[in-house]
Formats: C-alpha cells, structure tokens, sequence
C-alpha cells in the first residue's frame, strides 16, 4: 500500500497498517516527515484533550457525526496508551489539553518515525507524488524518481494552512485528479484582522473568559465565552481562534470587557456606583470593574468622556456610551487571517463521497484518506490531532480488511 504525506495521519495510518507480506510505503515531499507536527502547541504539541468522546463530538461543528466512528475505534485514551506504552509520558493540564510530559514536538515525530522503522514501513522524503491514475484495482503513482503500482493509496496531504512546512493543498488535486469531489476551502483557526482597530496600541492584552457574540447583517448570530487576545491587527487567542470557523468577512464581532455581567446588570451597577460617589471621578468608579487600565482610559476616551469628569457631571448621554462601549463594542471583520498563519483549512475532501467507517472513498474503491485533507476542522486544544490520529488508524484498519500485497516500482 502507499501512503502520500508524512504527517500524523500518514506516520500513524503506516504504523498500523504495516503487516507481515505487506510493503507499506509513505512518500513525502519534504526531506524530512512531520514538518508541520513540530509546530504544534508552540513546539510544544497539544497532542489531544481529555474528555468522553460524546463531548468530543460536539467540537468539530457540523461534522462530529462522520468523526464518531474513528474517534470511538481509536479514542483520546487509546492515544494517550499508545504513546505512554512507547515511553512518552503525558501530562494533563486542568484545562484539559494533554502534551507529551517532555512538552516536545519532537519527541512525539521521534517515535512515530522510529515506530515506522520498526515495523518496516519504507518512508521516501524529498520525493513529490506528481500524479495519480488508477485502472481496475491498481493505483499508478507518479514521482521524479519513478512510477509505483499499488493495490491500496492513502492520501493524508494535511491541509492548505502553513504553506511553509509544505501543507500547500496537495492533496485536493490530487484526489480530484481520481474523481473525489473537494468542497471550497477556507483558511479555520484564525486571528480576524480589523479596520479600524482602535486598540492597536493596546496589543498584547489578553482577557480570560471574555464573552463575545458574532453578527452578521444586523442580526447576532452567535454568542461565545473564551479568551481573547488583542494583536496589532485585531483579535486572536482561543476563543477567537474557535470562532473564526464560522466567522466571515464583513461580521462584526461585539466584545464584553466586564466579566459575566450582562449589560442590564452592568448599567445598573454603574449608576448606582456614580450616584453613591458623585465625587469620584467616572474613571475610578470603572476601574472598580475587571478591566485593565490602560484599557480603561482608552474606553473612557472613545466614549467622549475626558479621564477627570465627576460623577456629579455624568449625564445619561455619557453613560449610556459608556456602558455600550463596555459590553458590547463592536468591531467590523476586515478578513481572516490567511493561510500562512492559520492553524487548520475548513473545508476539503467531500466527507459525503467518503466511508466514516474505514475512510475509504465512496467512488473509488481501495482510495482512503485521513487528516485534515478531509472536509474536518476542529477546535483548538488538541482537537485537530485526535482527528489525525484517529482517521489514520481507522484508514489502516480499513486496509487490513482488504486484499493487499504491498506497493511495486514499475
């Protein structure tokens, strides 16, 4: 069998998939496998998260049903057994993400390779698939260095985020190439880019539990809790990152910078506090409120309040943009951040046109696929490598119960 991409899914999909009488081969066009897995969490790699697998489903939008019988044949626990069994230790943080004990990228693409050695799958760096026919029920695979037949082909590409690491799309043309039908991509976990953004200056501050809902032509069309981070651009941080799937140019997105109090709550609160404290300055009386300073004086002055105005002078006017500003501010989508700095694609290949139960196409049999060349995007914290993962041991699964003699050079 061949396998095109050396990455989670393709390293994972080989080790499981190799048996005796049967040569597995992993190309790969880098010169070395798992370019983009050494990024993962910062270098740190956010291999999965905790949880039951129901809970698991619900972090993938729309397409958690197709993951559940992957996920449920190899599950976030079955992971964490693997690499432990091999001698990786993990650790679990209080918010559930789970990296390797060493906090290193590396070491996890360090054991899937020697893995891959020890049951004697043939990886080919720096070797491009350039072209793919299939007649009857052989696979014709073409590089720089030759042409393979194969009875089983794997396409675990990844997806078009970080172009850089060599994740560039591949993978579409190449399944359309066969007849599998892709959907439009889109870049997914992404910081949004503002314009205007009046807290530029103000980059760097990062707000734990913010909530945020999402507008779209004057009607909200969602509401979240997560935290968000201010760029120079814009918005980022987990929260935001989350939401940018669903997120689309010309949105706007409403930011409340007062903790869990709704706004009712929060008017009522400060006008109360100004009527108790007409001498306090209006300044004082917000910074009773978890909002940082520097940001406290910048929405004092967008709201046309100067930082020395007493309670007393407080009029109705002031307060109701005050309060306005404070929970629900509203800043206009530009775009999303692009390819080269989002963290997953939404969108790929057609999951309608694919078997959730053994990855293998609908319209070509003995075409699986696995990863994130599938139609499949998920959370941040782990989510999208449990997909890899478990995608690429349910394609190998699929593969043991085919007929299969291994990959030959024409």
């Amino acid at each position: 069998m061949a396998i095109i991409g050396a990455g989670p899914a393709g390293l994972f999909c080989a080790i499981h998939a190799a048996a005796p009488g049967r040569r597995v081969v992993l190309f790969e066009k880098n010169t070395e496998p798992g370019r983009k897995l050494q990024l993962a969490g910062s270098g740190q790699c956010n291999i999965t998260h905790a949880g039951e697998i129901p809970a698991f489903l619900t972090r993938y939008g729309n397409h958690g049903r197709f993951l559940k019988p992957a996920l449920m044949g190899f599950s976030n626990a079955a992971l964490v057994r693997f690499f432990t069994d091999h001698g990786l230790a993990m650790v679990t943080e209080e918010n559930g993400k789970i990296f390797p004990k060493t906090r290193s990228s590396a070491d996890v693409l360090r054991l899937l390779t020697q893995e891959c050695g020890e049951h004697g799958v043939e990886i080919r760096c720096g070797e491009p698939v350039t072209g793919l026919t299939k007649a009857v029920d052989t696979f014709s695979i073409t590089t720089d260095k030759g042409t393979y037949r194969a009875t089983n082909l794997v396409i675990t590409t990844g997806g078009a985020s970080y172009p850089k690491t060599g994740s560039a799309g591949d993978g579409y043309r190449l399944a359309a190439t066969l007849g599998q039908p892709v959907t439009e991509i889109t870049p997914a976990l992404a910081p949004l880019l503002v314009r205007p953004f009046p807290f530029a200056s103000l980059s760097g501050i990062s707000f734990e539990g913010m909530r945020f809902s999402v507008w779209r032509d004057g009607r909200k069309i969602s509401d979240h809790t997560g935290d968000v981070l201010f760029t120079h651009l814009g918005l980022s941080g987990p929260g935001i990152l989350d939401a940018s799937r669903a997120i689309r140019p010309g949105d706007v997105i409403r930011l409340s910078f007062v903790g869990a109090m709704r706004r009712e709550e929060f008017a009522a609160d400060i006008a109360k506090r100004a009527a108790d404290n007409t001498g306090w300055q209006v300044s004082t009386i917000l910074a009773k409120y978890p909002i940082p300073e520097r940001l406290n004086r910048k929405l004092l002055k967008l709201s046309g309040i100067p930082e020395d105005l007493k309670c007393s002078q407080f009029s109705a006017e002031k307060r109701n943009a005050l309060i306005a500003n404070c929970t629900e501010f509203p800043l206009a989508v530009e775009r999303l951040g692009d390819f080269a700095i989002a963290m997953a694609t939404h969108g790929g290949v057609a999951l309608d046109q694919v078997n959730p139960k053994n990855m293998e196409s609908k319209l070509v049999p003995g075409l699986f696929f696995a990863g994130e060349v599938l139609d499949i995007d998920g959370d941040t914290g782990g989510y999208n490598l449990q997909a890899a993962f478990s995608t690429g041991h349910c394609a190998a699964v699929g593969i043991g119960k085919r007929a299969d003699t291994g990959v030959k050079k024409s």
